[in-house]
């Protein structure tokens, strides 16, 4: 197996996902993930596709994230890692299918509009 190439986005967040055969390393923009992403609920969330699919420390796994926060980073990072499974596994995709892991959520920021000073949020409006 070569290397594997996907991309995940989330809001404005890309990951690029480079997965190659290992030992379960995930190494993001050069920082080891835990490293990257301290808190403990975002690290699950990144090793959720290999638990799904039985295939924890069988992948390496390297990613360039850039834009968004940590969050839609981190679930950037999961779409890419979960389209990754599927390449190298087509029996992976009705699990992470499942679990809604496949999906782009295709959630944005609404643009803000003239004349107001956010997105729906107007200006005071007085009476007299």
């Amino acid at each position: 197996m070569e290397v594997v190439n996907t991309l995940g986005r989330r809001k404005t967040a890309v990951a690029r996902v480079y997965m190659t055969k290992g030992k379960g390393n995930v190494t993001v923009n050069k920082k080891d993930y835990k490293v990257a992403f301290p808190i403990d609920v975002l690290q699950a969330k990144i090793l959720q596709p290999f638990q799904l699919t039985d295939t924890v420390n069988k992948y390496d796994v390297t990613v360039n994230v850039s834009g968004g926060g940590i969050n839609g980073q981190v679930e950037a990072i999961r779409l890419g890692i979960s389209r990754a499974l599927v390449k190298e596994n087509e029996e992976n995709k009705p699990l992470l299918k499942e679990e809604g892991l496949m999906t782009r959520d295709p959630r944005m920021v609404e643009r803000k509009k003239p004349g107001q000073p956010k997105a729906r949020k107007k200006f005071q409006f007085s009476k007299r």
